[in-house]
């Protein structure tokens, strides 16, 4: 087939395609002759590497490293919870609680310290609260008469220390 064209830029256009399809490797069929190198290496199939110069299958860099932190996030992390979970942990945090003062005595736990927890609770109750949790409390040392006595030796029974709950915030 032959291309007549008046403008000269076509005539270039189909003289390159038609030099193109000559040269072997650019897809047509060509000379089975070898074409003078231009400076560029012919590339044949490429063979996989050799097992020996495979990447090995641990990088130690920087990408690998947050890789590693990313799989591992999800047993850092706390459990997701449930739309109602979270709903009834943040109406447990936002009930209304009332700060309310008296003065209510810590009985004496079986460790042998005051219970002010228990103390709180009746201060609370007092004022129509379901529990409470002790704010503030006060300490102070009772003791019996006897210590007054003129020139009698005092014993470790004579005082004792009280605690009392002086403030603390309710709930329903």
């Amino acid at each position: 087939m032959m291309v007549r064209s008046g403008n000269p830029a076509v005539r270039r256009g189909t003289v390159i395609s038609a030099m193109l399809l000559l040269l072997p490797g650019a897809g047509g069929t060509g000379w089975a002759q070898s074409a003078p190198s231009l400076g560029l290496q012919e590339q044949g199939p490429q063979a996989a590497p050799p097992p020996s110069t495979l990447a090995p299958s641990e990088n130690p860099g920087l990408i690998n490293e947050m890789g590693k932190l990313f799989d591992k996030l999800p047993s850092i992390l706390p459990p997701i919870k449930s739309p109602g979970e979270a709903m009834n942990d943040l109406s447990r945090l936002a009930r209304p609680s009332t700060m309310v003062s008296g003065r209510m005595a810590c009985p004496v736990s079986s460790s042998g310290g005051p219970d002010c927890k228990l103390a709180a609770d009746q201060l609370c109750q007092g004022k129509g609260y379901k529990e409470g949790k002790s704010l503030n409390t006060d300490s102070a040392e009772k003791c019996s008469a006897k210590v007054l006595i003129p020139g009698r030796q005092r014993k470790p029974d004579d005082c004792r220390t009280d605690t009392v709950v002086t403030s603390a915030l309710c709930q329903n």
